[in-house]
């Protein structure tokens, strides 16, 4: 399934999504201009948990690993970046981002602490915001390309569902990812799930308390 939106219109215009949208844009371009120095660059701004460093945190939530894993975040972080930002406002937005990534990182690094394979991606702090999400309108839909056989539709699924799904297939694949690192005696590399489960549960536990309660009223783009 590909998202393609929400049915939700945003009432602000979402200027921190847009610019964190840009940045990464602009880092990722600089990544692939670097061609095989894009390594050095991931080994030097990534976070590297054996070398855990905030500045490292920090950096690693703009960095991609390629244009798979850069387009689908963008678009995950379009989808639901725009009515999270309108509810808490541009400034807790910000703050709210920085710290479901930092705590998606601090999470990823517990599993495990003497890795030495670089974290980069924005995952972690979209996964904070679909965690938001999900606690800030239940009862929305996701506008979903789906593949039918030999067809293409277009369905409208709950937002509850979709976000749920996607959180659960994280944490049971985190499990899988421990256990194989445990049996083998190693670090592995690869989709940090971890990262991407602490990230959601952040989201929808900090959204709580940043939310602003002057903005619960909700549009909706046609009768959900």
């Amino acid at each position: 399934m590909i998202p393609l939106r929400d049915i939700i219109p945003s009432r602000t215009t979402p200027y921190v999504t847009v610019s964190i949208i840009a940045i990464n844009t602009v880092v990722f371009l600089y990544q692939f201009s670097l061609g095989r120095g894009n390594e050095a660059f991931i080994r030097t701004w990534g976070l590297i948990p054996a070398e855990f460093g905030w500045l490292t945190v920090a950096s690693s939530m703009f960095m991609h690993g390629g244009i798979l894993h850069f387009g689908g975040n963008m678009l995950y972080l379009w989808i639901f970046g725009d009515n999270v930002e309108d509810r808490l406002g541009h400034g807790r937005f910000v703050a709210f981002y920085l710290l479901c990534g930092a705590a998606a990182a601090l999470a990823q690094t517990w599993t495990d602490p003497e890795s030495v394979i670089p974290m980069i991606g924005a995952s972690g702090a979209i996964a904070g915001v679909m965690g938001a999400y999900i606690v800030l309108y239940p009862r929305s839909k996701i506008v979903t390309l789906v593949p039918i056989l030999f067809f293409i539709q277009l369905i409208e699924v709950p937002a509850v569902f979709f976000l749920g799904i996607w959180f659960l297939m994280q944490f049971v694949n985190g499990l899988g990812t421990m256990t194989a690192a445990s049996e083998l005696g190693r670090s592995i590399g690869g989709i940090a799930f971890w990262a991407h489960s602490a990230g959601f549960a952040a989201g929808a536990i900090g959204v709580l308390l940043l939310k602003r309660p002057e903005r619960q009223r909700v549009e909706w783009w046609h009768d959900a």
